[in-house]
């Protein structure tokens, strides 16, 4: 059985300069309740790995606008203008990498591989300080393993395994950020007993979660229209 935390609880080991995944795709799958435990927690100096930065004060934006990052590894911001913002005076460092890139890169650290060869970004600002490989005539940049500390994740089902379904959209990058971090908290709309969650909607196998949090959706992430 997996541990069932307060979000509060999950969180606490996340401290200052710690690098944090945040799963979801536009603010769809973000673990809303996770993200207000960090924030209330105070942490910052964050680097976040997230596959972009959603809406002002929503979700995963909320840690933007708090001023709670550092450092960002995203495949988009651009609806988020604080986000271009804090690029642009150089508050945050922004290291933007092509969507499927970065998942390939959290796919070659969860599965102990060297890297992952990518025709992508070459000719472009995406090559710049990368090794490229020339394999039977074709060229291709290796781009390095991504790893981190700490993964934020949202399910809608979680069994007390710590097996997870996830639906659609909302399991964007998260099974490969469950592969590739050393703590994996999990914020699921619903917790069952084992046995209860039918295996063929196991979308992350429970031997990739750390801990459970039960999701309590916060007035503050409700977007507007």
């Amino acid at each position: 059985m997996k541990s069932i935390q307060t979000a509060d609880a999950a969180v606490s080991a996340i401290k200052d300069g710690s690098t944090v995944m945040v799963g979801g795709f536009m603010s769809c799958g973000n673990p809303f309740t996770l993200i207000d435990a960090l924030i209330n927690k105070g942490s910052k100096n964050l680097t976040l790995i997230t596959s972009d930065t959603g809406y002002p004060e929503v979700g995963v934006g909320r840690l933007i606008c708090q001023n709670r990052v550092k450092n960002l590894i995203a495949s988009h911001i651009g609806t988020n203008p604080v986000s271009g913002q804090k690029m642009n005076s150089g508050e945050m460092k922004v290291t933007l990498v092509p969507q499927g890139t970065l998942a390939e890169r959290m796919r070659a650290k969860g599965a102990g591989l060297g890297g992952a060869l990518t025709p992508t970004g070459l000719g472009t600002e995406v090559e710049k300080g990368k090794q490229k490989l020339s394999i039977e005539g074709k060229d291709y940049l290796l781009e390095l393993p991504l790893g981190a500390d700490f993964a934020l994740i949202k399910a809608e089902v979680c069994d007390k395994y710590g097996n997870c379904f996830l639906p659609m959209a909302t399991k964007n990058a998260a099974v490969m950020m469950a592969m590739a971090a050393d703590y994996v908290a999990v914020e699921a709309d619903k917790i069952v007993e084992p046995g209860e969650l039918d295996p063929e909607k196991v979308t992350i196998p429970g031997v990739f979660i750390s801990v459970i949090v039960k999701a309590v959706l916060p007035a503050s992430n409700l977007r507007p229209g």
